[in-house]
């Protein structure tokens, strides 16, 4: 059993204390025989390890590679982030691969196709344990035969950044997780080191609230009224993303953005109906900005109204959730048809239409009887009868997930709303290995 104790507050000191200043030095390794935060395509890796003098990056390589190191927070379970390390590994044909939360220390090894766990210690017994730890992975003992290390041959020429992909999560039904799924998926996504944006178009601004932008007690301190959504889709030449947008609060070490909504909004949506342009202004705004972000995430109100179909419009792909009852499902007739409109508008301006990514199980009942017998039989429903294919990932009701966006901190006499994404709030709960693999099918469905 893993003791909860730790000698390293964050990511940062475990990168920086343990691997740079300590393990990495007592194994043998040098400072030309090591790199860190390397990127090839999808793997964005901590530390590399070399048995030989390393070359530049800014080439293509064959050296003999040792072992790889992921660093994770001290708040994170590592048996949630084993399958990344052995993706890594089979990928890179690393014989050896750490992964350590600073309380954790893991060494796997990569053995006729199978990556399996050979080595385990506590963090504060690391330093006791260095010699038999540098008998597996030292850099000496792995340059010595009869050990064969595998090389590796990655091209490292700069590739051209795939282009940023916009999602809604769209269901014309409230009350089915939207604000929910947002907000967790898109720290799901930071947790995978995409930059994300997160546009709020539902003037009930969930989103907004839930995302940590609504800090306020009192109408006269409401900073977000006159610079929104509202006023971006308004202007063609103002008000672009840059001026818009902020850093949301509700994950730790953000690169997370956000466009706020506002509740003002519900004033002035009949007024784009006769505005053409206004339908493809957000489009248009994030095209400017295509660079700066991997993913940009719109939630919608459950409506069929303008700003629903503007989502759609800008969109390339698109989330449904749903609890899969009756009135839901009922609903997803309604979805189709906006979709289908949405559709012709982007086939009138030469768009590719938008690709339904699945209907994504929400809000689920963890009721064992439920889960057994009547839950298998809804998703087949949603596909038999309504054409949507429904995504393998599915996040259940639990009580982590609504106390995460409800979380608050005291202000003199009074709470202000301070909400955490599920994985600030309870890194080890079931629900964020829900939105992480919810994270990885949405990656893959989209190659992103």
């Amino acid at each position: 059993m893993i003791s909860n104790s730790c000698l390293y507050r964050n990511e940062t000191e475990v990168e920086s204390k343990l691997i740079v200043q300590y393990l990495l030095p007592n194994l043998g390794y040098t400072s030309n025989t090591w790199y860190q935060e390397v990127a090839f395509g999808k793997i964005r890796l901590d530390f590399m390890a070399f048995t030989a003098r390393m070359g530049h990056l800014d080439r293509d390589f064959r050296w003999p590679l040792g072992l790889i190191i992921e660093a994770k927070s001290p708040k994170k379970n590592l048996d949630h982030h084993f399958a990344q390390i052995r993706k890594y590994m089979f990928e890179l044909r690393s014989p050896y691969g750490v992964l350590t939360n600073g309380k954790d220390f893991r060494i796997y090894e990569l053995r006729n196709k199978i990556v399996e766990l050979c080595f385990r210690c506590t963090g504060t017994e690391i330093k006791p344990k260095i010699e038999q730890i540098k008998s597996l992975v030292g850099r000496d003992q792995l340059a010595s035969p009869p050990l064969v290390i595998p090389e590796i041959h990655i091209s490292t020429t700069p590739q051209e950044k795939k282009s940023m992909k916009i999602i809604s999560v769209y269901h014309n039904k409230g009350g089915v997780g939207k604000t929910t799924t947002v907000v967790n998926l898109a720290a799901a996504f930071q947790q995978k080191g995409k930059k994300v944006l997160i546009v709020d178009f539902d003037s009930q601004a969930n989103t907004t609230y839930a995302t940590g932008l609504a800090k306020f007690l009192d109408e006269s301190e409401d900073n977000i009224k006159n610079n929104n959504i509202r006023q971006l889709v308004e202007s063609k030449d103002k008000f672009q993303i840059k001026d818009v947008a902020r850093p949301a609060s509700f994950v730790a070490g953000s690169s997370i953005d956000v466009i706020p909504a506002h509740i003002s909004m519900m004033e002035v949506e009949n007024k784009f109906t006769t505005i053409e342009a206004s339908k493809f202004r957000l489009l248009s705004k994030l095209k400017a900005v295509e660079k700066d972000y991997d993913i940009v995430l719109i939630d919608t109100p459950p409506s069929l109204n303008l700003y629903a179909r503007i989502a759609l419009i800008t969109a390339g792909y698109l989330i449904i959730p749903s609890d899969l009852k009756p009135f839901a499902n009922e609903g997803l007739n309604n979805v189709r048809d906006i979709i289908n409109d949405a559709n012709e508008v982007k086939d009138m301006y030469g768009l590719e239409p938008l690709k339904v990514l699945g209907v994504l199980p929400s809000k689920v009942s963890t009721n064992s009887r439920f889960v057994k017998y009547t839950y298998p039989k809804r998703r087949v429903l949603v596909e038999e009868r309504y054409g949507f294919p429904v995504l393998s990932s599915s996040i259940f009701e639990r009580e982590d997930l609504a106390k995460a966006l409800e979380h608050t901190i005291e202000y003199g006499e009074d709470e202000i709303p301070d909400p955490l994404s599920v994985f600030d709030y309870k890194p080890d709960s079931i629900s964020a290995s829900e939105f992480e693999k919810l994270a990885d099918e949405i990656l893959e469905k989209m190659d992103a």
